[in-house]
């Protein structure tokens, strides 16, 4: 089983590229099941999440080509991938591969529109959370499906006309619920209208690559989608938005080490508020020609209180990256989580370091320390394994990171990015 081994103190000096949003990519493969013809998507990054929602779609039918490319620019894949789905050949998302990754149970929707009936296996993913699939099934019954569910799995059915348009307020947001309902919407009878819908950029994408392919969808990046039934949908070629999680990570490891990085291919506007809270931490960012420039020289690390909140607000998923760089803050910072009840796994890991952190229900109280020093760590999820990659960073001595298949589910190449930045880091295998 691979390890990263890392040994802190280098400054990161370069160019970092950024690769396309995974959170954007799973959703934009899952549409193209929602027509016959060719959907081509660009700029689809090299990781397992990606790899294994391509065996799911291959089982439903869908016939993948993947055109890769060596880019010379961190020495990551961008790739095209093309999907063509002539014929859905299987309706059932079967639980060996259901339960390795959340994202693939939104299959639901693209299968139950297009064909009618689905059974999709109760779903897997990072253990952070109950993360329950009520507002899913809510939504679709909204949508007058007809849902069971059996022996871990759930059984939908459409009317025999197809969905029909609705209106559905979901009661709290939802970024996979609000991706699943407008694939669904796309293909119903009528109109529906999704209140208090995800605002999420990755929802805005999958509306635009949507509307390419002859969806009418409207209000995308609003809290009220609106979306117009169509009778079929057609290809599309569309380019997948750069990573705001990535670019936030190492934004975040450049404030952690100290430096000056360009992050390539990437926009400001994606995470304004995380961007925000990393200046108040001490760099400077500003806006390039080819993306975003963070420097940290001089002074230390500054605390800051973060409350996570659904888009526009603190990321959920870059709150464990924060708190990697607030452990070395001078001062006392505070970091609440709002979505997820059990995203607090990394503390302990941290705390191997030296870090002195204290919980009290979801809230974190993070006492900034002056030195880290590197130890043996486990990642228990993604984002917990990229928050102790940045504390090892600035940690003196060796920091051996264990379990990292759950950073190959959401990182490009992350070593070999660091490594031409200057960092001492390294993929070890056993």
């Amino acid at each position: 089983m691979d390890r990263i081994r890392i040994v802190g103190g280098n400054k990161l000096n370069g160019v970092i590229p950024i690769s396309g949003a995974k959170n954007a990519a799973l959703p934009l493969m899952i549409a193209s099941l929602l027509t016959d013809d060719t959907l081509t998507l660009e700029n689809v990054p090299h990781l397992a999440d990606v790899e294994q929602l391509i065996r799911i779609l291959g089982n439903h039918g869908v016939d993948i080509s993947v055109n890769g490319r060596r880019e010379r620019q961190g020495e990551s894949y961008a790739r095209t991938i093309h999907f063509t789905c002539r014929n859905i050949v299987d309706t059932t998302a079967p639980y060996e591969l259901v339960s390795k990754m959340r994202a693939s149970f939104w299959v639901i929707g693209p299968l139950l529109a297009r064909e009618g009936k689905a059974r999709v296996s109760l779903p897997g993913g990072c253990a952070i959370g109950t993360r329950p699939v009520d507002l899913f099934i809510e939504g679709l019954q909204a949508l007058s499906a007809n849902i069971e569910i059996d022996g871990g799995y759930v059984n939908a059915t459409a009317p025999a006309g197809g969905l029909i348009g609705a209106r559905y307020t979901f009661p709290k947001v939802s970024v996979g619920a609000t991706h699943v309902l407008m694939m669904a919407a796309t293909l119903a009878n009528g109109t529906t209208v999704l209140g208090n819908a995800a605002r999420e950029p990755e929802v805005a994408d999958l509306a635009n690559c949507l509307n390419a392919m002859g969806a009418k969808i409207t209000g995308q990046g609003t809290s009220t989608i609106t979306i117009e039934g169509v009778r079929s949908l057609s290809g599309a070629r569309h380019r997948v938005l750069p990573d705001r999680i990535e670019t936030g990570t190492y934004a975040m490891a450049v404030a952690m080490t100290g430096g000056d990085v360009i992050l390539e291919d990437t926009d400001m506007a994606l995470l304004d508020t995380a961007l925000e809270a990393i200046r108040r931490a001490g760099a400077e960012i500003t806006e390039t020609n080819s993306g975003i420039r963070v420097v940290r020289n001089g002074a230390g690390i500054k605390p800051v209180d973060i409350v996570t909140d659904p888009f526009p607000g603190f990321p959920t998923d870059l709150q464990a990256q924060f708190m990697g760089l607030m452990t070395m803050a001078k001062g006392t910072s505070h970091i609440t989580e709002t979505i997820f009840e059990n995203r607090f796994m990394h503390v302990q890991e941290l705390a191997r370091l030296g870090a002195k952190i204290s919980l009290s229900g979801q809230t974190a109280k993070i006492e900034g320390v002056s030195r880290l020093k590197g130890a043996p760590v486990m990642a228990t999820d993604l984002r917990a394994s990229v928050s102790l990659v940045i504390a090892g960073l600035a940690a003196e001595g060796e920091t051996m990171v264990s379990r990292v298949y759950h950073l190959d589910r959401g990182f490009e190449r992350l070593e070999e990015k660091l490594t031409r930045c200057g960092a001492h880091v390294e993929r070890v295998s056993d």
